[in-house]
């Protein structure tokens, strides 16, 4: 069973939250009423997925975000937010979030997308994830373990960031599906990655991919 923590600074949502999952079969270990209070929480308790407001006092949910995932590599984070704003969810992503949810989610999304990013995966598809990211990306410094890469990790990570899926990588590149899911093992290890939507956004910032590339 996965362990949740909900950090959101209305109380009524907190307790919302905790009635739905807790029915939806997931483990709820404990709340936080701001960002500082998330941090130090998800440190002392360990959740599988934090649920974090985007707008919270003191620290907000986007730094109190790299907080917790630079304390707890393991751990997957959820954005929540009354705006549905393409900014947000690509701060979101780019402070390591696995997805982003609007607070008037349904129970049965929520719950879905709970259990969803806690086996690891990103809730957002990578196609959209580009969109985002050649709207509001801009090139950084390389990612530490860019230059651990080989040649075709290289390539797999820049095919990752147009949003290729694993059949459609394959067949780009002539190789099983095995093979492709072994190079993105290796690729998520050296960059120290959580899923594809982050993928995509390495891939941007690093200049393997650039907007309206192919």
């Amino acid at each position: 069973m996965s362990r949740v923590l909900i950090a959101d600074d209305q109380n009524l949502v907190r307790s919302g939250f905790r009635m739905i999952l807790t029915r939806g079969g997931l483990e709820v270990v404990g709340e936080a009423a701001d960002g500082l209070e998330a941090v130090e929480q998800a440190r002392r308790l360990r959740p599988d997925v934090v649920l974090m407001d985007i707008r919270m006092p003191g620290l907000d949910g986007l730094e109190a975000a790299r907080r917790v995932l630079a304390d707890a590599p393991s751990c997957r984070v959820l954005m929540l937010t009354t705006f549905d704003l393409d900014r947000y969810v690509y701060a979101a992503l780019a402070a390591g979030a696995s997805g982003f949810l609007l607070k008037d989610v349904t129970p049965e999304h929520l719950v879905n997308s709970v259990k969803l990013v806690a086996t690891g995966d990103a809730l957002l598809a990578p196609s959209i994830t580009r969109r985002l990211v050649e709207r509001f990306a801009r090139p950084q410094v390389a990612p530490q373990g860019l230059d651990d890469l080989t040649p075709r990790e290289k390539e797999v990570l820049r095919l990752l960031g147009t949003g290729l899926s694993n059949a459609e990588l394959a067949a780009r590149l002539q190789l099983s599906e095995a093979t492709v899911k072994t190079h993105i093992a290796r690729i998520f290890a050296k960059l120290g990655l959580r899923d594809r939507a982050q993928a995509v956004v390495v891939a941007y910032e690093s200049g393997l991919v650039v907007p309206g590339g192919s």
